[in-house]
Protein backbone atom coordinates (compact mmCIF):
# COMPACT_ATOMS: atom_id res chain seq x y z
CA UNK A 1 0.00 0.00 0.00
CA UNK A 2 1.17 3.07 -0.86
CA UNK A 3 1.90 6.43 1.10
CA UNK A 4 -1.39 8.06 -0.54
CA UNK A 5 -3.52 5.07 0.05
CA UNK A 6 -2.41 4.63 3.24
CA UNK A 7 -3.27 8.23 4.27
CA UNK A 8 -7.00 8.11 2.20
CA UNK A 9 -7.60 4.77 4.66
CA UNK A 10 -6.75 6.68 7.83
CA UNK A 11 -8.52 9.86 7.05
CA UNK A 12 -11.72 7.60 5.96
CA UNK A 13 -11.62 5.20 9.25
CA UNK A 14 -11.89 8.72 11.49
CA UNK A 15 -14.21 10.40 9.87
CA UNK A 16 -16.65 7.00 9.26
CA UNK A 17 -17.26 4.86 12.41
CA UNK A 18 -17.67 1.08 12.25
CA UNK A 19 -21.58 0.01 11.52
CA UNK A 20 -22.99 -1.65 14.46
CA UNK A 21 -26.97 -2.81 14.02
CA UNK A 22 -28.42 0.18 15.35
CA UNK A 23 -27.52 2.26 12.22
CA UNK A 24 -29.47 0.42 9.72
CA UNK A 25 -31.52 2.42 7.52
CA UNK A 26 -35.20 2.30 6.88
CA UNK A 27 -38.00 3.66 3.95
CA UNK A 28 -40.95 4.86 5.05
CA UNK A 29 -43.94 4.51 3.04
CA UNK A 30 -42.87 7.13 0.14
CA UNK A 31 -39.44 5.62 0.03
CA UNK A 32 -37.52 8.27 1.54
CA UNK A 33 -35.06 7.18 4.06
CA UNK A 34 -36.06 7.20 7.65
CA UNK A 35 -35.41 6.33 11.29
CA UNK A 36 -36.56 2.88 11.96
CA UNK A 37 -39.80 2.51 13.23
CA UNK A 38 -41.03 1.13 16.21
CA UNK A 39 -40.71 -3.00 16.33
CA UNK A 40 -44.35 -5.10 15.93
CA UNK A 41 -44.62 -8.29 15.25
CA UNK A 42 -45.32 -8.62 11.47
CA UNK A 43 -49.20 -10.64 10.59
CA UNK A 44 -47.02 -12.59 7.64
CA UNK A 45 -44.08 -12.49 5.87
CA UNK A 46 -45.10 -10.66 2.89
CA UNK A 47 -43.57 -7.66 0.90
CA UNK A 48 -46.39 -4.60 1.01
CA UNK A 49 -45.39 -1.80 -0.37
CA UNK A 50 -42.21 0.62 0.94
CA UNK A 51 -42.91 0.73 4.31
CA UNK A 52 -40.69 -1.18 6.63
CA UNK A 53 -38.03 -2.02 4.18
CA UNK A 54 -34.75 -2.12 5.96
CA UNK A 55 -31.54 -2.66 4.83
CA UNK A 56 -28.46 -4.39 7.00
CA UNK A 57 -24.80 -4.40 6.73
CA UNK A 58 -24.14 -7.95 7.61
CA UNK A 59 -20.47 -8.97 9.10
CA UNK A 60 -19.53 -12.12 10.97
CA UNK A 61 -19.05 -10.00 14.12
CA UNK A 62 -22.98 -8.71 14.16
CA UNK A 63 -24.88 -12.07 11.55
CA UNK A 64 -26.15 -12.91 15.20
CA UNK A 65 -28.25 -10.22 15.86
CA UNK A 66 -30.07 -11.02 12.97
CA UNK A 67 -31.41 -14.65 13.22
CA UNK A 68 -31.78 -16.05 9.70
CA UNK A 69 -31.35 -13.13 7.40
CA UNK A 70 -27.58 -14.38 6.19
CA UNK A 71 -29.56 -17.74 5.49
CA UNK A 72 -32.29 -16.53 3.50
CA UNK A 73 -29.99 -14.17 1.99
CA UNK A 74 -28.43 -16.84 0.12
CA UNK A 75 -31.22 -18.82 -0.38
CA UNK A 76 -32.25 -15.92 -2.60
CA UNK A 77 -28.75 -15.73 -3.99
CA UNK A 78 -29.86 -19.27 -4.98
CA UNK A 79 -32.53 -18.57 -6.71
CA UNK A 80 -31.18 -16.09 -8.73
CA UNK A 81 -27.83 -16.98 -9.78
CA UNK A 82 -27.95 -20.68 -10.21
CA UNK A 83 -32.15 -21.42 -10.81
CA UNK A 84 -32.82 -18.96 -12.79
CA UNK A 85 -29.10 -17.51 -14.02
CA UNK A 86 -28.11 -21.15 -14.50
CA UNK A 87 -24.69 -20.23 -13.14
CA UNK A 88 -22.11 -22.95 -12.03
CA UNK A 89 -21.51 -22.14 -8.49
CA UNK A 90 -21.49 -24.34 -5.38
CA UNK A 91 -24.55 -24.90 -3.17
CA UNK A 92 -25.86 -26.36 -0.67
CA UNK A 93 -28.93 -27.02 1.55
CA UNK A 94 -30.51 -24.04 -0.88
CA UNK A 95 -27.61 -21.81 -0.23
CA UNK A 96 -25.35 -20.10 -2.99
CA UNK A 97 -21.98 -19.58 -1.74
CA UNK A 98 -18.39 -18.93 -3.01
CA UNK A 99 -14.58 -18.52 -2.00
CA UNK A 100 -14.99 -15.07 -1.67
CA UNK A 101 -18.06 -15.17 1.40
CA UNK A 102 -15.67 -14.96 4.20
CA UNK A 103 -15.08 -12.92 7.32
CA UNK A 104 -13.32 -10.68 5.53
CA UNK A 105 -16.85 -9.79 3.67
CA UNK A 106 -19.65 -7.37 4.01
CA UNK A 107 -23.17 -8.41 3.08
CA UNK A 108 -25.42 -5.64 2.26
CA UNK A 109 -29.24 -6.65 2.64
CA UNK A 110 -32.74 -4.89 1.87
CA UNK A 111 -34.95 -6.84 3.48
CA UNK A 112 -39.06 -6.42 4.86
CA UNK A 113 -40.20 -8.59 6.99
CA UNK A 114 -37.93 -11.35 6.30
CA UNK A 115 -38.23 -11.11 2.57
CA UNK A 116 -34.92 -10.56 0.80
CA UNK A 117 -35.94 -7.63 -2.04
CA UNK A 118 -31.92 -6.65 -2.77
CA UNK A 119 -28.79 -7.67 -2.04
CA UNK A 120 -25.05 -6.78 -2.94
CA UNK A 121 -21.31 -8.13 -1.39
CA UNK A 122 -18.04 -6.07 -0.60
CA UNK A 123 -14.77 -8.07 -0.21
CA UNK A 124 -11.69 -6.00 0.24
CA UNK A 125 -9.19 -6.20 -3.24
CA UNK A 126 -6.32 -6.80 0.01
CA UNK A 127 -7.99 -10.59 0.75
CA UNK A 128 -5.90 -13.35 0.20
CA UNK A 129 -7.18 -16.84 1.13
CA UNK A 130 -5.49 -20.14 -0.20
CA UNK A 131 -4.57 -19.24 -4.30
CA UNK A 132 -7.44 -16.87 -3.80
CA UNK A 133 -8.13 -12.98 -3.49
CA UNK A 134 -11.09 -11.32 -5.32
CA UNK A 135 -13.30 -12.22 -8.24
CA UNK A 136 -12.08 -9.44 -10.65
CA UNK A 137 -8.40 -10.22 -10.24
CA UNK A 138 -8.89 -14.34 -9.62
CA UNK A 139 -10.49 -13.67 -13.23
CA UNK A 140 -7.48 -11.85 -14.42
CA UNK A 141 -5.02 -14.19 -12.91
CA UNK A 142 -6.70 -17.20 -14.86
CA UNK A 143 -7.60 -18.89 -12.08
CA UNK A 144 -11.99 -18.91 -12.19
CA UNK A 145 -12.27 -21.36 -15.45
CA UNK A 146 -15.40 -19.41 -17.52
CA UNK A 147 -14.52 -16.15 -16.84
CA UNK A 148 -12.83 -13.36 -19.43
CA UNK A 149 -8.96 -12.45 -18.45
CA UNK A 150 -9.60 -8.89 -20.09
CA UNK A 151 -12.58 -7.78 -17.57
CA UNK A 152 -10.61 -4.79 -16.67
CA UNK A 153 -7.96 -2.27 -18.96
CA UNK A 154 -5.15 -2.38 -16.21
CA UNK A 155 -3.64 -4.38 -13.47
CA UNK A 156 -6.74 -5.25 -10.75
CA UNK A 157 -5.57 -3.32 -7.88
CA UNK A 158 -4.90 -4.23 -4.05
CA UNK A 159 -6.03 -1.38 -2.14
CA UNK A 160 -6.70 -1.12 1.85
CA UNK A 161 -9.08 1.68 -0.15
CA UNK A 162 -10.63 -0.19 -2.69
CA UNK A 163 -13.02 -3.09 -2.04
CA UNK A 164 -15.19 -5.11 -4.55
CA UNK A 165 -18.86 -5.14 -4.74
CA UNK A 166 -20.21 -8.75 -6.76
CA UNK A 167 -23.21 -10.41 -6.22
CA UNK A 168 -25.35 -7.34 -6.98
CA UNK A 169 -29.03 -8.18 -7.38
CA UNK A 170 -33.03 -6.96 -7.12
CA UNK A 171 -35.64 -9.66 -6.77
CA UNK A 172 -38.11 -9.70 -9.59
CA UNK A 173 -40.89 -9.48 -7.61
CA UNK A 174 -39.86 -5.61 -6.74
CA UNK A 175 -42.26 -3.71 -8.45
CA UNK A 176 -40.99 -1.28 -11.36
CA UNK A 177 -42.29 1.81 -8.91
CA UNK A 178 -40.61 0.28 -6.20
CA UNK A 179 -37.01 -0.68 -7.68
CA UNK A 180 -35.60 3.21 -7.71
CA UNK A 181 -36.14 3.47 -4.33
CA UNK A 182 -34.86 -0.01 -3.46
CA UNK A 183 -31.64 0.66 -5.98
CA UNK A 184 -30.93 4.00 -4.03
CA UNK A 185 -31.41 2.30 -0.68
CA UNK A 186 -28.90 -0.59 -1.25
CA UNK A 187 -26.22 2.11 -2.98
CA UNK A 188 -26.74 4.05 -0.08
CA UNK A 189 -26.01 1.21 2.46
CA UNK A 190 -23.27 0.26 0.05
CA UNK A 191 -21.43 3.40 0.57
CA UNK A 192 -22.08 4.26 3.87
CA UNK A 193 -20.40 0.07 4.58
CA UNK A 194 -17.76 0.33 2.38
CA UNK A 195 -16.69 3.54 3.84
CA UNK A 196 -17.07 2.33 7.63
CA UNK A 197 -13.77 -0.04 6.78
CA UNK A 198 -11.51 2.72 5.30
CA UNK A 199 -12.62 1.89 1.55
CA UNK A 200 -13.20 5.12 -0.94
CA UNK A 201 -14.00 3.18 -3.84
CA UNK A 202 -15.75 0.04 -4.72
CA UNK A 203 -14.91 -1.54 -8.04
CA UNK A 204 -17.30 -4.28 -9.57
CA UNK A 205 -19.28 -6.00 -12.67
CA UNK A 206 -21.84 -4.05 -13.18
CA UNK A 207 -25.03 -3.78 -15.92
CA UNK A 208 -23.83 -1.34 -18.67
CA UNK A 209 -26.80 0.90 -18.61
CA UNK A 210 -26.25 0.85 -14.36
CA UNK A 211 -23.64 4.02 -14.67
CA UNK A 212 -25.61 6.51 -15.98
CA UNK A 213 -28.45 5.38 -12.91
CA UNK A 214 -25.94 5.07 -10.44
CA UNK A 215 -24.74 8.83 -11.92
CA UNK A 216 -28.86 10.08 -11.33
CA UNK A 217 -28.05 9.00 -7.57
CA UNK A 218 -24.82 11.49 -7.13
CA UNK A 219 -22.38 8.64 -7.26
CA UNK A 220 -19.42 9.01 -9.49
CA UNK A 221 -18.86 5.44 -11.83
CA UNK A 222 -16.06 5.30 -14.13
CA UNK A 223 -15.51 2.53 -16.62
CA UNK A 224 -12.44 0.95 -15.92
CA UNK A 225 -12.67 -2.17 -18.37
CA UNK A 226 -14.47 -3.07 -21.87
CA UNK A 227 -18.81 -3.79 -21.66
CA UNK A 228 -19.37 -6.93 -22.64
CA UNK A 229 -22.02 -9.94 -22.64
CA UNK A 230 -21.72 -12.80 -19.70
CA UNK A 231 -24.50 -15.02 -19.35
CA UNK A 232 -27.07 -13.12 -22.21
CA UNK A 233 -26.00 -9.56 -19.45
CA UNK A 234 -23.98 -6.32 -21.18
CA UNK A 235 -21.74 -5.95 -18.21
CA UNK A 236 -18.37 -3.18 -17.65
CA UNK A 237 -16.09 -3.27 -14.74
CA UNK A 238 -16.60 0.20 -13.01
CA UNK A 239 -14.78 2.31 -10.40
CA UNK A 240 -17.24 3.89 -8.08
CA UNK A 241 -16.35 6.08 -5.45
CA UNK A 242 -18.16 5.82 -2.18
CA UNK A 243 -17.34 9.62 -1.37
CA UNK A 244 -19.26 11.58 -3.46
CA UNK A 245 -22.85 9.71 -3.10
CA UNK A 246 -25.58 12.20 -2.46
CA UNK A 247 -27.56 10.93 0.86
Amino acid sequence: MGTHDGELCLKARGRFPELVPQSDLWLDAKGRISAPPIAKTPACDRFEGLANVRATALSFQNMHHYGELLQNYLKVRHDIFIAKKGWQLPEENGMEFDQYDTPWARWVIIHAYGSILAGIRITPTTAQCGQHSYMLRDAQLGLLPGLPVNFLYEQAPVSDTIWEASRLFVCDDVSAEQRLPIQKLLMTTLSTTARSVGATHVIGIVPAVFRRWLNRIGMAATPVGPSMMIEGDRVQAALMSMVSLTH
